[in-house]
């Protein structure tokens, strides 16, 4: 049997039509996991370890920010990268989630193939930087 060597990207939004549109826009191209709320999302990480996390930065009970503050306090989950979805696009709101330091973040109000370029980006770069890192040490 064929292993997918596909990267694995968790979905985390409490929408889940949103979710579900998502995970059209990104299945061809990668392994999709999905969860509707932040303890979901974190109960999948206890047993998985994705290579990125698409998280929804403002859900009920538990926020994209306290699940991205729980990923990073947990050796098994602080090195995954986070990119946050958000709805608001507003100054303020935008420089709040990015002082957390995520790998980045995307608009909600983006399309569903800029989202999907985000993520080849992302992966594309992190590919380049283990390939120079690799590079430099031998």
């Amino acid at each position: 049997m064929a292993t997918d060597d596909r990267k694995l990207v968790l979905l985390v939004d409490d929408d889940i039509m949103y979710l579900k549109m998502l995970h059209g826009a990104l299945m061809q191209h990668y392994r999709i996991a999905m969860a509707k709320n932040g303890d979901q999302a974190l109960a999948y990480l206890k047993k998985n370890k994705p290579d990125l996390v698409l998280l929804d930065y403002m859900m009920p009970v538990k926020s994209g920010r306290e699940v991205f503050y729980n990923m990073h306090d947990d050796p098994e989950l602080c090195d995954i990268p986070v990119i946050f979805l958000t709805g608001a696009n507003d100054a303020e709101s935008v420089m709040e989630v990015l002082k957390l330091g995520p790998a980045g973040y995307v608009l909600k109000s983006t399309t569903l193939i800029k989202i999907a370029e985000t993520v080849n980006a992302f992966f594309k770069k992190q590919a380049q930087n283990t390939a120079s890192e690799s590079a430099t040490q031998d």
